[in-house]
């Protein structure tokens, strides 16, 4: 039990469609931690969102945050790890979004603290929508631009665009994905078109396998529901996709257990792991 990594995703995974943990899900991840289960999370959030909806649960170890970029102490909030891009790097991903069109939130560390930089003219509807949810006064991580020369400030390591022009999306992406990790996808609880920009030494796995090294541990089981996932299931040595998962994530898992809504993850390492 001791040497395996138990690792799972957040939204449309181990939280309910609400965004919240259940109390049984809470309960369950407390008694494994509490008798020495690795357990962890995985998620495209960043430390400072993934710690608001992880509240109901102690978790001990690191967890990884941005989709990879980061491995963070879950007690500190300090990285224990991180990946970034040359400036040269973040300029051209920069442009790449303004020849066509669209400007992208980024994400930087800028003196020792982590901030997204926005432009509000230039933000999207959808985009817009996105940023007042992480305005809400609790998060101190906003910085507002006002010109395009400031977005790349700091250490960048992860740019975020959100638009419904889908087809403008796929172009970046396109231009992008041989020199960057880029991912697009659908945001599951409004639907609204993503592209993710991240280092390519960045993804779930790449962060798994680290963490894995950190901790001495030989096997990895994963929990996920999206294609940002695909990595981490094709590292893991078991793979569990919930019911509401993508079907390129059901295609490679060792089973797909029940859905999000329904604490499947909980109820899975109540079953095989708690004793």
């Amino acid at each position: 039990m001791n040497d395996t990594l138990y690792l799972s995703d957040l939204d449309g995974t181990l939280l309910r469609s609400d965004q919240t943990l259940s109390a049984y899900t809470c309960a369950v991840i407390d008694r494994l931690v509490s008798a020495g289960v690795h357990f962890s999370y995985a998620t495209a959030r960043s430390i400072e969102t993934a710690g608001k909806v992880t509240r109901g649960i102690r978790v001990a170890l690191p967890v990884i945050v941005h989709n990879g970029t980061f491995i963070v102490d879950s007690v500190t909030g300090k990285p224990l790890w991180s990946a970034k891009f040359t400036p040269e790097e973040a300029r051209t991903i920069l442009d790449a979004f303004i020849k066509r069109g669209l400007f992208p939130i980024t994400y930087a560390v800028i003196d020792g603290r982590n901030r997204f930089s926005y432009l509000r003219d230039r933000c999207t509807r959808a985009q817009w929508e996105f940023l007042l949810t992480r305005m809400d006064g609790s998060d101190r991580r906003a910085r507002e631009i006002f010109s395009e020369d400031a977005a790349p400030d700091g250490d960048v390591h992860y740019f975020a665009c959100i638009s419904d022009d889908e087809g403008t999306l796929l172009s970046v992406k396109e231009a992008l994905e041989g020199d960057f990790r880029c991912i697009f996808s659908r945001d599951i609880y409004t639907g609204a078109p993503w592209l993710e920009i991240m280092p390519q030494n960045a993804s779930k796995a790449a962060a798994a396998r680290r963490l894995k090294e950190m901790l001495g541990c030989k096997k990895l089981v994963c929990f996920g529901d999206a294609v940002n996932d695909l990595p981490l299931f094709e590292l893991a040595d078991e793979r569990y996709a919930v019911a509401n998962a993508a079907p390129e994530l059901k295609a490679i898992a060792t089973d797909v257990i029940g859905g999000n809504d329904e604490d499947a993850v909980a109820q899975w390492l109540e079953k095989y792991i708690a004793k």
